[in-house]
């Protein structure tokens, strides 16, 4: 799978259904190009479009369990990852990441926020 294509299934799962054109500036892809990778993710059964509720001339993508699991199972992934390589460390490293954890949560969050974009 693409990083494109994960990181658009991790923003699905963080912000819920989007339009296609909004998943393609947060990711920072054209249009085109992100009607093609929902399209080939739809086909893999990792999302489906739904009518918006609220305006019928929309379409949204959303998440299916399928994809939702991939996002679970992605992250885990990660987080044993970091797991094992945090355990190779000394203690002053340790020590030194805890330290620095309020700012790393901060750039975590100023990062997603620009990801996001504007909120409507």
């Amino acid at each position: 799978m693409s990083l494109t294509s994960a990181a658009t299934l991790a923003t699905l799962d963080r912000t819920g259904p989007r339009r296609i054109t909004d998943l393609a500036a947060v990711e920072g892809v054209t249009q085109p190009a992100m009607t093609a990778l929902v399209r080939v993710m739809e086909e893999s059964g990792l999302v489906e479009r739904r009518g918006d509720a609220t305006d019928k001339r929309v379409t949204l993508v959303c998440l299916t369990e399928a994809g939702a699991s991939y996002v679970r199972t992605r992250r885990q992934a990660g987080v044993h990852a970091f797991e094992r390589l945090i355990g190779e460390l000394t203690g002053d490293e340790v020590e030194a990441l805890v330290a620095a954890l309020p700012a790393l949560t901060h750039l975590a969050e100023l990062e997603s926020q620009d990801r996001e974009g504007p909120k409507r």
